[in-house]
């Protein structure tokens, strides 16, 4: 598995996606584009993360921590995007249920996740799989990868993003 590193430029990222209404009640579906994303008025870079499965212990708290701090890293130019093997219809439940605003985007297909180097060898309890790498990767304005993250934990993540972002 080829993992991306500072410096490298980041693969595309066009996929189906829940996104939050821009009425700010509730959610819609649609694509997201990371080349939109990046080329919005003062953005300073998108955080990419990948998590395994939506509404499950740890991608449930990371998701949670990413909607808590959306708004001071919007604030500090930075979009979050969460991408996820599931489905758009699992995806819409799980923006629902926790109030995600933020774009969740489904790879069924592991397309993104592969060319993002966050689908791979995983051990688990003694044994070996192929799955998500909980990963998290910051895409500068150019297109650029500005931080790469994998084999990330879920609990205090947001956290270390922020700080190795000189938010905190």
């Amino acid at each position: 598995m080829t993992r991306l590193a500072v410096g490298d430029a980041a693969p595309a990222l066009e996929l189906p996606a829940v996104l939050p209404d821009p009425s700010g009640t509730g959610h819609t579906t649609g694509t997201f584009s990371l080349a939109a994303a990046l080329a919005e008025p003062g953005r300073q870079g998108v955080v990419v993360y990948f998590y395994p499965a939506a509404m499950t212990p740890g991608c449930t708290t990371e998701a949670c921590d990413f909607r808590d701090s959306l708004a001071s890293l919007q604030g500090a130019g930075y979009g979050v995007v969460g991408v996820s093997p599931d489905g758009v219809d699992k995806l819409a439940t799980f923006a629902e249920r926790d109030a995600l605003t933020f774009p969740l985007l489904a790879d069924t297909e592991h397309t993104a996740l592969e060319a993002w180097g966050a689908w791979g060898e995983k051990k688990n309890y003694g044994k070996t799989y192929v799955g998500v790498v909980r990963s998290t990767v910051v895409v500068a304005p150019d297109g650029t990868v500005a931080v790469a993250q994998y084999n990330v934990k879920a609990t205090g993540h947001v956290a270390r993003v922020r700080k190795t972002l000189g938010l905190d």
